[in-house]
């Protein structure tokens, strides 16, 4: 496998300097082992062969087609300049063209000879056209076998001649170089789980012969991708946890019993119970606590949070709460500050806009220890932010802040503080397994009894008399109205609302009722200003974009209306809704919608309508877009590239793959049993990227 990793792309047979110089520009392809582990995204059995006359469709997949050219013409001049070929299977006639290489292939291909041509068939004006297909004779196609794989490439690559049968014509030439590949998994894996040899793998991921050859090839090189994310996140994690010492808090004592016995504002769920407990246990072992609590909107995370800063007082230590929006951090403030008043406890609030004298006070107080609770934006990790005694940290919504800044608190005492990082954004279970699988991960998965379950409606065009209606009963039953647009100014090029027209709209439609506003490229004064309208109730209704799907709280608020809805993602949708639903009164989401949207579009969109589990709609979310940065989840990085294996539909073989990797390092910690030798070679070869998830809380 050394030799594959350090042999340049150049040296391969047909390559040379210059189209290795594009595949590395194109594709980061600098070596055998780079172009072995380039993969199709999906095959084509080349045993079927379609004809013209059965094309159909708008959007057909691309196909084989056997038969003759019947002509050539070369049309065009200069840059314009393009070969257009009739092609003939008996059935029907297509054209087929190429803009580049003009004049060689005018010499390569001839009329009354049969080729095979593989591409994708497109209907311009009634006339079937293929542009730039792959050329074969018969003898050749035989030759490939049955199954074809189509391979990631740029435009550049195409107009420079590379194919999805270069990569393949390129991969079988190096395997067929070499006698074996290295075993990267050690023969107990292989074994136990029944996987497919590398060399074979790599063989069949790029010449299927069956079905069943491909799926083995995948699971073989899919599991080995999972194995050693979640082996070198096991390890890495379990040497933090030995290495990095925390508070030990064994007590439970006057501030905890005191706020649980007769200030708790309302019966604790069971899974908040069950979150107390979990977080309990780790404060009590003397390592660091580094633990990701997960809870829809509105399932108490903030009460789980106040409980276990109340044991960090209960133990001699001070504890600090980070928001990334100063109104945020003020609700969190006074919901926190009002709570705990009545014990005497000291809280105070850190921002941008905390006047000299009280930033002065406050420095005092936690120099000297009187100072129990901090609340805060960025302030709070500022150098002259002292503490006497920081024992806990929470960071509500983390994937606000930059790894850097979270990072900035753990300096603020020689023992680390046992940190807890909180999100309303549900996120996947298997991206829970690998972006934060080296976090503790617990969850809130059920809400206060007495919430009523906010109401989703799909609306159109055409229902927006009937909608604005429905706005104005709640108006005067005197609740508070989101009302949330993609733009903040009119765009030519995107038919949708903005917010600067539909601001003027609704100030004419409700004369009655007072209006702010707040977008993102406010200045923060001004944008504070405005929500502070909404937040006080003296403005009823807010319009805004989505600058304001995390961090408002407004129990009297009633009714989000969202534009163009069918422009977001679910999870940001799900946020939005989330803004709704704090009070007692029955609160409703309504996605206004333009009615010709595509299927899929309208399939989340009704998704939307049939629950609110925050949890399946971020599956569902996963599945639809793929694991990419699904609201910032992915921010870190992960410390392993994945070439074939989805997080998004392979939530099995993760699973397995972690299960695997805790085992081995059950057993050998270190990785240093002979046996498990070729595990920490290939570890070292793909983790060469410097990074320190310890940072990531």
């Amino acid at each position: 496998m050394d030799r594959l990793r350090h042999t340049d792309i150049k040296f391969l047979r047909g390559m040379g300097p210059k189209r290795a110089e594009l595949l590395d520009k194109n594709l980061g392809i600098k070596t055998f082992h780079d172009l072995l582990y380039h993969f199709p995204t999906h095959y084509i059995d080349r045993r079927s062969v379609y004809r013209i006359i059965d094309f159909a469709g708008e959007d057909m997949p691309s196909i084989q087609v056997r038969g003759r050219f019947v002509s050539f013409n070369v049309q065009g001049e200069g840059a314009k300049m393009r070969l257009v070929g009739l092609f003939s299977d008996g059935s029907g006639v297509m054209e087929v063209v190429w803009f580049q290489r003009i004049k060689s292939l005018r010499q390569l291909y001839h009329t009354a000879t049969e080729y095979i041509l593989f591409g994708k068939p497109s209907n311009f004006n009634g006339r079937w056209s293929m542009v730039h297909p792959e050329v074969d004779t018969p003898e050749n196609a035989s030759a490939q076998g049955g199954f074809r794989g189509v391979y990631p490439l740029t435009e550049q690559l195409r107009n420079r001649g590379f194919s999805s049968r270069t990569f393949a014509n390129a991969a079988t030439e190096i395997l067929a170089g070499i006698r074996t590949v290295t075993e990267t998994l050690t023969q107990q894996i292989i074994t136990r789980h029944r996987l497919m040899g590398l060399h074979e793998a790599l063989t069949a991921i790029h010449s299927p012969q069956t079905p069943q050859q491909l799926e083995q090839a995948r699971f073989r090189l899919k599991f080995e991708e999972l194995f050693y994310l979640q082996l070198d996140i096991q390890r890495y994690a379990r040497r933090r946890n030995e290495a990095i010492k925390g508070f030990l808090f064994p007590r439970i004592g006057h501030f905890f019993n005191t706020f649980y016995s007769q200030f708790l504002p309302f019966p604790l769920t069971g899974a908040q119970k069950r979150v107390i407990k979990e977080i309990r246990a780790d404060m009590a072992t003397g390592r660091q606590m580094n633990r990701l609590l997960q809870g829809d909107v509105g399932s108490g995370k903030t009460l789980v949070a106040l409980l276990c800063m109340l044991i960090a007082l209960d133990n001699d230590a001070q504890a600090c709460l980070m928001a990334p929006t100063e109104i945020l951090a003020t609700q969190h403030f006074e919901t926190i500050s009002s709570m705990v008043a009545p014990m005497g406890i000291n809280v105070k609030l850190l921002t941008g806009s905390t006047r000299k004298k009280a930033r002065e006070e406050i420095h005092s107080q936690l120099t000297d220890g009187s100072l129990h609770i901090l609340i805060g934006t960025h302030a709070v990790i500022e150098d002259n932010v002292r503490f006497k005694n920081l024992g806990f940290i929470v960071i509500d919504e983390q994937h606000r802040f930059g790894v850097a800044q979270r990072a900035r608190l753990w300096t603020k005492n020689v023992i680390a503080p046992h940190v807890l990082v909180m999100t309303a954004t549900p996120i996947p279970r298997t991206l829970a397994m690998t972006v934060y699988g080296d976090l503790d991960v617990s969850v809130i998965d059920e809400l206060p009894p007495g919430r009523k379950p906010v109401q989703t409606l799909l609306r159109y065009e055409e229902n927006r008399f009937a909608t604005y209606q429905g706005i104005g009963r709640q108006l005067r039953l005197g609740r508070q109205i989101y009302i949330v647009y993609p733009l903040i100014k009119e765009n030519e090029k995107l038919d949708l609302k903005s917010l600067e027209e539909g601001y003027e709209s609704i100030c004419d439609t409700f004369r009655d009722y007072k209006v702010a506003f707040v977008h993102g490229q406010m200045k923060p004064q001004e944008k504070e200003y405005q929500m502070g309208l909404f937040a006080s109730g003296e403005a009823h209704i807010l319009v805004a974009t989505t600058v304001i799907e995390v961090g408002v709280n407004v129990p009297n608020a009633t009714t989000m209306l969202i534009e163009n809805a069918e422009r977001f993602g679910l999870s940001q949708l799900h946020q939005l809704r989330g803004r709704v639903g704090r009070g007692e009164g029955q609160s409703y989401c309504i996605l206004m919608s333009k009615r010709k949207i595509a299927s899929d579009t309208r399939k989340r969109l009704e998704l939307m309508t049939s629950t609110t589990d925050g949890f399946a709609i971020a599956e569902a979310d996963m599945q639809m877009r793929g694991p990419g940065d699904i609201e910032g989840t992915m921010q870190s990085g992960m410390p392993i590239d994945l070439h074939i294996a989805n997080l998004a539909t392979d939530g099995q073989i993760v699973q397995l793959a972690r299960d695997t990797a805790c085992e081995i390092l059950d057993a050998d910690p270190e990785l240093g049993h002979p046996e498990n030798r070729p595990l920490i070679v290939e570890l070292a070869n793909l983790t060469t990227r410097v990074r320190d998830w310890s940072r990531i809380s």
